[in-house]
């Protein structure tokens, strides 16, 4: 569908955008790139050494892994869609982006976005039966039901997004073609068209509030159940060891939706035109999560600590 849509061409719709950058902080460019730089490297080495250890640990086959790998997996094409552009703007200043590729990225950015979000909803589910329901665990989680979770997950997230493209594709863009962002954000591409966009501002709007306030309003239910249930343990020990199983968990849903809750205050109640912290906001919702979810998950999932240690010095560094 996305190849036909990206394929049917409009004497309206330009053959190139321009991503401006930064606003304002273009001379410092070079320097911003730093920090982005080294979260992109956090990101890939990061996400790709999860899905490795995942992958080829027999001991790391279970359910809460397998929503772990998938959510490094989505970090990780969130990463490569955006941070290889944003560090040509940075270096050298290409800011043209040809249209096709300007809404491929847009569907990957939201498509993806969309199923980390699901992800985590995933992931949210996965606690709470464990620790709210453990004796039904395994009957209630099996490998088919697990199976049916992550295609629902992907299918969601390509099914609300794939409009995205489109929408904009069909606008007529009679003036400028400058995207005040560093990668081609939806909402961005059609603040530039000269027609109406109504169903495009009413459709993201949608979509935002189902995945916005649908999913975070059921990882709140998820956790609230946790809390009662860890409250009401026996001992001080299973307390702590149930919440510390959390704790990873609770930073990542920080990362992928403070920024996101920010940056959608900044669009909506912040100034029309595009400011630096506008922007450096919407970078840190796609830079954050993919650097920080694997280092989050590394420090604090003591599994995945032993099978790191393992392949780095099997024979004289101990698991901690």
């Amino acid at each position: 569908m996305l190849t036909t849509i990206l394929s049917n061409d409009s004497h309206l719709f330009p053959h190139t955008f321009f991503l401006t950058g930064i606003p304002g902080l273009t001379a410092a460019h070079i320097w911003i790139s730093l920090p982005f730089s080294f979260m992109f490297f956090l990101a890939v080495t990061g996400d790709g050494v999860l899905l490795y250890l995942i992958w080829t640990e027999h001991s790391l086959h279970h359910t809460m892994f397998f929503f772990l790998a998938m959510l490094s997996f989505v970090d990780l094409i969130l990463s490569l869609s955006t941070l290889p552009k944003m560090l040509a703007i940075f270096w050298f200043d290409a800011t043209a982006i040809s249209s096709h590729f300007c809404l491929s990225q847009m569907f990957f950015i939201h498509a993806f976005s969309a199923m980390e979000s699901g992800t985590l909803v995933a992931m949210a589910l996965d606690r709470f039966i464990a620790i709210c329901n453990p004796l039904r665990y395994a009957t209630i989680l099996t490998p088919v039901v697990v199976a049916k979770i992550r295609s629902l997950v992907v299918l969601r997230g390509v099914m609300l997004t794939i409009s995205f493209p489109s929408l904009a594709h069909w606008l007529p863009y009679c003036g400028s073609h400058m995207i005040a962002y560093t990668y081609c954000e939806h909402m961005a591409v059609v603040k530039l068209a000269c027609g109406a966009t109504t169903v495009d501002n009413i459709y993201a709007f949608a979509v935002a509030i189902f995945l916005g306030v649908g999913d975070v309003a059921f990882i709140a239910f998820s956790y609230g159940q946790i809390v009662r249930t860890i409250i009401h343990f026996p001992s001080p020990e299973a307390r702590t060891k149930a919440g510390s199983t959390c704790t990873a968990h609770v930073c990542v849903i920080l990362f992928f939706y403070g920024p996101g809750f920010l940056s959608v205050v900044m669009q909506r109640f912040g100034p029309p035109t595009a400011s630096a912290a506008k922007v450096i906001l919407a970078n840190l919702y796609l830079l954050f999560p993919p650097a920080l979810d694997p280092v989050v998950y590394g420090v604090k999932t003591k599994q995945i600590q032993e099978q790191l240690f393992k392949n780095l010095s099997p024979k004289w560094i101990d698991p901690i």
